[in-house]
């Protein structure tokens, strides 16, 4: 089939948790012999990676982004008045809005399949198409995004809780919106299946469920081969976007209200804290403690890191969808410890795959378990790797997405 892909990034390189998954949907739709063309936004950074989607993708579009504090203060004063949420409004970009329209115009798609919130206003164009069969719909929703912002309530100062609340109500609403106008609708984790459908009336959800799918999150065990760690490392290692609210929410949680606790009991423990935009927090932790703390900002290859470490800890407090670290992680063998928000929607065990803690002395003590036992170590790294390929490898988890392009061609 012919499919419109609209992305709010360039997919490429997977070196993020929302670019693993649109590169492996890529893949995987390519693999399937759909012909995918590809709308995209792109930022000067990504500029240099547009060759390889071509590889994958019958043709690749894009349109440049910029984000700025001062446009986004103005984004947000319209979305004041037109109701919709910030994130729509910041990325409404009349270029993309313009392309897509040309795009619908001069060709017959089968298939328009928006990856993200902020991409399905322009795919809701394709509702509109006349003198030709309309496209199916396809929302690829990589979370509830709602329930991000409802979750960063609890952490965020006090003075900026009235404007989240204010953004996550619309979002709710919005997403709901969605899921009744897209004939099909993509979730990572069953839960963001009821929390996607949490604003609609609930005598409309039995009839919306039967269009929404859970289809998680997958990553590529051929090339994420196991790490040959070190033995009896007391490194601890954790990675994320930095400027991605929940990660650095986790990370400063872990090193102000768990790291300490764990040097307490291991006073040679060091920890290395990998991510692209560190805010200047944790850089100056690393400039306090020298040789304890490292804050590498972004890396091209973490395997080094990996192999360097004996566990990963993956800190979450707020958040939706699954994460792709923790993923990522068990596909290279390494031991990690996470919270239960950390593990939602990944069919993995405490004790079996992983260790889960949610308070900071029951984090600290999993972690010092973990960091004490090398038995341990390897029965989580063993076990986590075979979860990985498994159920988790792209070209597993993804044929979950057949019955919903099967459908697309049904009409």
């Amino acid at each position: 089939m012919r499919v419109l892909f609209l992305s709010q990034i360039i997919p490429y390189p997977p070196n993020a948790g929302p670019r693993v998954k649109t590169w492996n949907v890529l893949r995987y739709l390519a693999d399937r012999g759909h012909a995918v063309t590809l709308a995209s936004f792109v930022r000067a950074d990504e500029v240099a990676f547009v060759p390889k989607l071509q590889e994958v993708c019958t043709a690749v579009h894009t349109i440049p982004i910029h984000r700025s504090r001062v446009a986004d203060v103005g984004y947000f004063l319209r979305s004041n008045l037109t109701g919709r949420p910030f994130l729509i409004e910041r990325d409404d970009l009349p270029g993309m809005r313009r392309l897509v329209q040309s795009l619908l115009a001069a060709e017959s798609f089968d298939v328009v399949h928006a990856d993200q919130l902020t991409m399905t206003q322009f795919a809701l164009d394709a509702l509109t198409v006349t003198g030709k069969k309309r496209p199916f719909t396809v929302f690829d929703a990589h979370n509830a995004t709602w329930t991000i912002s409802e979750r960063l309530l609890e952490n965020v100062p006090w003075f900026l809780r009235p404007l989240l609340r204010l953004e996550t109500a619309r979002i709710k609403k919005y997403e709901a919106m969605l899921v009744t106008k897209f004939d099909h609708t993509m979730v990572v984790i069953e839960p963001d299946r009821d929390a996607l459908m949490s604003g609609l009336p609930t005598a409309q959800h039995a009839t919306t469920a039967r269009k929404i799918s859970v289809i998680p999150i997958a990553v590529d065990t051929q090339t994420l081969q196991p790490a040959q760690r070190q033995p009896n490392s007391m490194n601890i290692m954790t990675l994320g976007s930095l400027n991605y609210p929940p990660n650095v929410d986790g990370i400063r949680w872990f090193c102000r209200e768990i790291f300490p606790l764990v040097r307490a009991q291991m006073p040679a423990v060091t920890l290395t804290i990998i991510g692209k935009s560190p805010p200047a927090d944790l850089v100056q932790l690393s400039e306090t403690y020298p040789g304890v703390v490292n804050v590498t900002g972004y890396v091209e290859d973490l395997l080094p890191y990996m192999e360097a470490a004996a566990l990963m800890v993956v800190p979450v407090r707020a958040g939706s969808g699954m994460r792709v670290r923790l993923l990522e992680a068990f596909a290279r063998a390494m031991p990690a410890v996470t919270t239960t928000i950390g593990l939602e929607g990944i069919m993995a065990t405490h004790e079996q795959e992983v260790l889960v803690a949610d308070t900071p002395a029951d984090f600290a003590r999993e972690t010092v378990r973990l960091l004490q036992d090398q038995a341990l170590q390897q029965r989580l790294a063993q076990n986590g790797r075979s979860l990985a390929e498994t159920r988790y490898d792209w070209q597993v988890a993804l044929r979950l997405m057949d019955d919903v392009y099967a459908n697309a061609a049904q009409g």
